[in-house]
């Protein structure tokens, strides 16, 4: 999951570049205008047909994480802007001593964060005390738009401390740092739309980009499809790291996690426990139950 909130930081003299930030008044506003014009895409052209009562109860649930995680940001918001201004003014990182121009430094700064956004997922994954806290974005049985910033504050914190550590490895400035958190959370709700592009397309995009098709295949409750395509914006780490996955075929592609489907788990308060209880998922989790748990199927919209 990304990370945006808000940040009052005006870059000193000390900075390479000083270009005035986006005001909080100004990237809110967008995210949200793009987050409605791809729900509308969604109910045109929905690649999984919901059941409306599900949907809309699901909607609620995720909705309210989402306002839970944007508190959370902003309480953080202080800590990615100083770290970025101590860069600055120290020259501390790669692109400083590098003496990078201001576009090598947005170059590098977008890679580097985008780099560290990977191993931070692919940490989500392999470390089974975050696993708990990752499971809770995972075990989302109709994955749309509203599931981007489905992600409990344990993760949030995990993300948080990842990106800060590319600021001092990168060098990042405030400005690029700004400029990538913005194009991560809004690719975040771009991969997790329902809605599926045409296939051409998709195959050129995702030579370079994580397409909505691409993460598609990270969100089965197949396991072995579920460690894969860990990227965030660019596709390139995961065919560098041996984790990508051509799929998904969505007829046969299936959301959540097994042991997970009950109301108890999938309320706010389920979710928001869930990391902390240990035997959940353990002996509920039956293989076979996968197709019989099934809440979606391929909508003829699609095809």
């Amino acid at each position: 999951m990304v990370y945006f909130a808000k940040f009052f930081v005006q870059p000193g003299a000390t900075d390479v570049l000083s270009p005035d930030l986006p005001s909080i008044e100004t990237r809110i506003p967008f995210l949200l205008a793009t987050f409605a014009i791809i729900f509308l895409f969604e109910v045109a052209f929905p690649l999984f047909a919901y059941a409306r009562r599900d949907r809309v109860r699901n909607i609620g649930r995720n909705l309210a994480i989402t306002a839970v995680f944007v508190g959370v940001n902003l309480l953080l918001h202080p800590i990615s802007p100083m770290a970025a201004q101590f860069s600055s003014d120290t020259h501390f990182g790669l692109s400083y001593w590098l003496g990078l121009s201001p576009l090598g430094q947005l170059a590098l700064g977008i890679i580097g964060l985008d780099l560290f956004a990977y191993a931070a997922h692919v940490t989500l994954h392999k470390f089974g005390w975050m696993w708990r806290f990752h499971r809770m974005h995972h075990a989302d049985r109709f994955v749309d738009v509203t599931t981007a910033f489905r992600e409990h504050p344990g993760e949030t914190l995990w993300r948080v401390g990842w990106h800060i550590a590319g600021v001092f490895a990168f060098g990042t400035p405030a400005w690029v740092l700004v400029t990538y958190l913005t194009l991560s959370a809004l690719n975040a709700q771009l991969e997790h739309a329902n809605f599926r592009l045409p296939e051409k397309l998709d195959w050129w995009l995702r030579l370079l980009f994580v397409t909505p098709n691409m993460h598609k295949v990270h969100h089965s409750r197949h396991l072995p499809e579920t460690d894969n395509n860990y990227s965030n914006l660019f596709s390139i780490w995961d065919r560098l790291g041996r984790t990508y996955n051509p799929g998904p075929h969505f007829a046969e592609l299936t959301y959540g996690l097994d042991g997970f489907d009950d109301e108890a788990k999938q309320s706010l308060n389920g979710l928001l426990k869930m990391p902390f209880m240990t035997g959940w998922g353990q002996t509920e989790a039956q293989s076979d139950e996968s197709s019989a748990n099934r809440t979606s199927k391929p909508s003829t919209a699609s095809r």
